[in-house]
């Protein structure tokens, strides 16, 4: 793996995976999703991760008007590397998807690194009633949802990322993602040194705890040796401890609300910097490692800089 001293956070702001009814404190529209990626940069994130949303009712969309508009709101009142996602809403195909890169040309985005089941609908168990009329069928859609991603789709949409100077961070939702993501960089479809985001506890994933983390940490290493980082995103409860833990081995963290709603037990966050500003503290207190600045972040994962995007 390689060496930072310092520490690359990110902040998933809004993501896919809630809906409105689950927080009162989950951004919708592109004001409210540029203003909590601004105040999670400073609150110590380097890196926010943007997905967009319907402005009227808060459901997930692949907009690029809507991405245009956050990352230049973002762009105009921070330093933050501004990551939008390539896995926009899960039921989106791969190639409508990928339109994000060539709209934006941002220094780094997200690229899924195989197809997995995408389970949410154990979520609708925890709610008797929903504010919109679109959250109960779209959570319970996902019982047939097959986030698709298949080395044709992966074929078609790396060379997108290549073309407009993109870093692609590898989300990786279980241990097959690791060997797919090797079999491409074989193939010189993937360049080294790699970024890897391990994703645990995505239902039809891999587990959320701290022995699968130790394994993809393994598997990595005997994959991809000095030419690779990782970043560890833990769902739910478990974004604190694996978060933690990924720090504590040398790793990365990503916190927010696409990921989590709790600031701690029974406590909804108020906002992202909250969550934030708490894996702050516990990685100083606990590690000693701070995170780095944009440009550390940036000089680190090999990013072409804010004058290189298109926005």
């Amino acid at each position: 793996m390689r060496s930072f001293d310092d520490l690359v956070l990110s902040c998933a702001v809004t993501g896919a995976i809630h809906t409105p009814t689950m927080s009162p404190s989950l951004p919708i529209t592109p004001e409210e999703i540029a203003e909590e990626a601004i105040a999670a940069a400073d609150a110590g994130a380097n890196v926010v991760h943007v997905h967009v949303r319907d402005p009227e009712t808060g459901e997930p969309v692949n907009d690029f008007d809507l991405f245009d508009e956050v990352a230049t709101r973002i762009r105009k009142e921070s330093d933050a590397i501004v990551q939008p996602t390539t896995g926009g809403e899960p039921s989106s195909p791969p190639r409508e998807r990928i339109g994000v890169v060539p709209r934006l040309a941002p220094e780094m985005a997200s690229c899924n690194m195989g197809s997995i089941n995408f389970g949410l609908y154990p979520l609708l168990e925890r709610y008797d009633e929903f504010e919109h009329d679109w959250e109960e069928p779209y959570l319970e859609g996902t019982k047939d949802l097959i986030f698709r991603n298949t080395f044709g789709d992966l074929e078609t949409i790396l060379p997108v990322f290549d073309a407009h100077g993109t870093k692609p961070e590898l989300e990786c939702y279980d241990v097959g993602h690791l060997y797919n993501a090797k079999h491409l960089l074989d193939r010189g479809l993937l360049e080294s040194p790699l970024h890897l985001q391990f994703v645990l506890g995505i239902h039809g994933g891999i587990g959320a705890d701290a022995a699968n983390l130790t394994h993809m940490h393994r598997v990595a290493e005997d994959l991809f040796g000095e030419q690779y980082s990782f970043s560890v995103i833990g769902a739910g409860r478990n974004e604190f401890p694996l978060g933690l833990q990924a720090i504590s081995m040398g790793g990365h963290a990503r916190v927010g609300l696409e990921d989590n709603l709790y600031l701690r037990k029974g406590e909804l966050a108020e906002s992202n910097a909250d969550l934030v500003a708490k894996l702050v503290d516990l990685a100083a207190e606990q590690t000693g490692r701070e995170p780095a600045s944009p440009n550390q972040v940036r000089e680190f994962l090999d990013l072409k800089g804010p004058d290189g995007t298109a926005f």
